[in-house]
């Protein structure tokens, strides 16, 4: 079905490069009215520049669609607001947020700044929650209306040098499905991507040993363009998704995945309190069998 979202009004946030400026770019294409917003910043979340902003909504409109831009600051809590209200403000209404916006500092652990975690959590989980509340507050009143965000296979499995982006992006995925259950019932649907495309964040993973061999830059081409996420993520927008609420969705090229919610996988019982020593003894020989030593346990994400 051509123009999926004619005549809906979505706000994507970090819609100037990669992933969400193909989403932006897509949902134009299908007839909805786009508030494309962008810092401006560097991968490392340094700097501002109208220029990327500028750029999606002018490829929106050179295709015929529909756009104006923001410049705002998604770490912000006002700048979150305010980004909503120039939607109500400029198109009357609000049905689509995505939200995408983020830097990367990585650092081993170790090596962390306290300035490279603050910086990290303010664009990605803050964010995210600054733009999600004003919307919520929308979408509750009318009764209607599709929120996307997107976490990480860092938050959801672990992958080193990533503390301050795995914490944000596993707290997007929590975020994600609390919101999802407080605003169910007012008809609005909050779904996740956890998405794996080529995009600038991917170059600026530091060189070194990566999983299974793979150095950054085999790593890099491995994966597919940003344009293939944006098709799930017009879906999900769409009022044909309306069945389909507090659910994260891994997508890689043409591999879509629904993945399962945390659940228990070994369990091990006995009537009255454990003993240190019943733990120590018990342990070891059933639900902790199978594990490796602590360093071989890199979690493993399961074979799909």
């Amino acid at each position: 079905m051509p123009n999926i979202l004619k005549d809906k009004v979505a706000v994507v946030t970090g819609a100037g490069n990669g992933i969400a400026k193909q989403i932006a770019l897509l949902m134009g294409k299908e007839g909805a009215k786009v508030v494309a917003n962008d810092l401006g910043c560097d991968v490392n979340g340094r700097g501002s520049s109208k220029d990327p902003a500028d750029a999606t909504v002018a490829e929106i409109k050179r295709a015929g669609g529909t756009a104006v831009a923001s410049y705002e600051d998604v770490s912000q809590f006002d700048a979150g607001e305010r980004i909503i209200k120039q939607a109500v403000d400029t198109y009357g209404k609000l049905d689509i947020l995505v939200a995408v916006a983020g830097i990367l500092r990585d650092r081993m652990v170790f090596n962390m700044s306290e300035e490279d975690w603050d910086a990290v959590i303010a664009t990605h989980l803050k964010g995210t929650f600054n733009v999600v509340r004003p919307t919520s507050i929308i979408m509750r009143q009318q009764r209607s209306g599709r929120i996307i965000t997107f976490t990480s296979g860092s938050g959801l499995n672990g992958n080193p040098g990533q503390a301050n982006y795995g914490a944000a992006k596993a707290g997007i995925a929590g975020l994600t499905r609390v919101v999802a259950r407080d605003l169910g019932k007012y008809g609005v649907t909050v779904n996740c991507i956890s998405p794996g495309a080529n995009t600038r964040m991917i170059a600026a993973i530091p060189q070194g040993p990566r999983p299974q061999g793979l150095q950054v830059t085999d790593a890099a081409a491995q994966f597919p363009g940003p344009e293939h996420i944006a098709p799930m993520v017009c879906f999900l927008a769409s009022d044909a998704a309306a069945n389909v609420n507090g659910q994260i969705f891994s997508v890689m090229g043409p591999r879509i995945s629904l993945l399962s919610h945390p659940r228990p996988i070994k369990t091990m019982f006995k009537p009255g309190r454990w003993t240190v020593e019943e733990l120590r003894e018990f342990v070891p020989k059933t639900i902790a069998a199978e594990l490796k030593k602590a360093a071989e346990t890199a979690p493993q994400v399961p074979a799909q």
